[in-house]
């Protein structure tokens, strides 16, 4: 996209079906489970309202008033109180390959050391390689099964980091 400008901002509640679609979108593009992932995942229908206590935010990337993406921090599910989970960060296919990963990352990562988590753990898909590549450039370690309880179950790749 030629002159692509884009802002990442939190997320409102009129970005609820948007940011919806495009996870929703990417999964059946890709190919992916659509069971035990983001795709069934209650919270994918109201994200604005997944993401409303405190430690933890959603943040989308809005190019000229369109959601094309997002990702989001909050603490792990059952995990321990200094974890939080990188969750749901999902592009449309339009802006793929423009570095744009690497923003919304160090936008979340940032969120989760000012919230003073410790850890950060991820669930991905192993189909996802340039998004594990981006994760272990970013000094993300495979660890030998989840922790937490995420109920993304066909989720095969879980990875840790220290903040």
């Amino acid at each position: 996209m030629k002159d692509f400008t884009y802002i990442i901002r939190e997320i409102k509640p009129e970005d609820n079906l948007h940011i919806c679609k495009v996870i929703r979108d990417v999964f059946v593009e890709l190919k992916l489970p659509l069971v035990g992932t983001a795709y069934q995942d209650d919270e994918t229908e109201s994200m604005y309202k997944s993401y409303q206590n405190k430690n933890e935010r959603y943040f989308v990337i809005d190019f000229n008033g369109q959601v094309l993406g997002g990702g989001g921090v909050k603490a792990l599910n059952q995990g321990n109180e200094d974890t939080c989970e990188l969750q749901k960060m999902y592009f449309s296919k339009n802006i793929r390959g423009l570095g744009l990963g690497k923003k919304m990352l160090e936008k979340c990562l940032d969120f989760a050391k000012t919230s003073n988590y410790k850890f950060c753990y991820l669930e991905t898909i192993n189909e996802l390689t340039s998004a594990i590549k981006l994760y272990d450039k970013f000094g993300f370690n495979r660890i030998d099964g989840p922790i937490g309880n995420t109920s993304h179950y066909s989720c095969d790749v879980h990875m840790i980091k220290n903040l």
